[in-house]
């Protein structure tokens, strides 16, 4: 099937390779994320990052970039205050993630969660999510994206303000504009926010970020070689030949 849907199975894939140094992930709390597209589908590159599409999915809340019929699929949870996601995607494997879903061997799917207002206080998760889904709009998502982990506050500063998303959004050519501005003062994704919230509580991702592959979430060592940029790749193969077959 293509685009995205509940999880597929409760099983999760864990490997049997020895655990490497990974961070632990910021506490949370298991996955929707689609499985594999139908049948054989012929791969599709992008030049860069910038090239590649975005959309909302039918569910409202996740957020699919790259090639719309890759065989694999990478759903990632992520909380925009969570320091640990902002390891993965800055000193990680976000980056070779971001490569091969630009070279279209993989499609990257987002749920945006923000439990971590409720826990130290604040709306920065909330304000950055909401920032987040304005972007899509733009067409910017995945740039505005990199563009916040790259700059990220501290977690308990409550960062996320207005004025320090707007600022950021400078930084992504063609982002800013008075719809955009608009959206992020106003909150007018809030609706998403809460609805990506809950869809985060529903699915049981244990923490931020959490890994799903074809459907199925990733955990213990295989899950600690996907967050390294050396070995992403490969472990993402592993889960992938793992995980059952998509549903027709």
């Amino acid at each position: 099937m293509q685009g995205s849907g509940r999880l597929r199975a409760v099983a999760v894939i864990t490997g049997i390779v020895l655990v490497g140094a990974s961070a632990t992930g910021c506490g949370g709390g298991r996955d929707r994320g689609s499985g594999k597209a139908d049948g054989a589908a012929t791969a599709v590159s992008y030049k860069n990052s910038g090239e590649l599409p975005e959309r909302l999915a039918a569910d409202g809340t996740t957020i699919v970039v790259g090639a719309p019929h890759a065989a694999t699929t990478v759903h990632l949870y992520e909380d925009p205050r969570c320091p640990v996601c902002r390891d993965f995607e800055e000193d990680g494997g976000g980056k070779a993630l971001r490569g091969i879903t630009v070279s279209g061997e993989v499609r990257t799917e987002y749920t945006l969660a923000s439990f971590l207002d409720g826990r130290l206080g604040g709306k920065g998760s909330r304000k950055a999510a909401n920032a987040l889904r304005a972007a899509l709009d733009k067409g910017k998502f995945l740039e505005y994206h990199d563009a916040l982990y790259a700059h990220q506050p501290p977690e308990e500063t409550d960062g996320y303000t207005d004025a320090f998303l707007l600022r950021v959004a400078s930084r992504v050519h063609g982002l800013r504009g008075p719809d955009f501005d608009a959206a992020v003062r106003g909150m007018k994704y809030a609706d998403f926010v809460t609805a990506s919230q809950r869809a985060y509580t529903h699915d049981h991702a244990p923490g931020t970020p959490t890994f799903a592959v074809n459907g199925v979430i990733v955990e213990g060592p295989l899950r600690s070689r996907i967050f390294r940029g050396d070995s992403l790749q490969l472990a993402i193969g592993e889960a992938a030949a793992q995980a059952p077959a998509a549903d027709s």
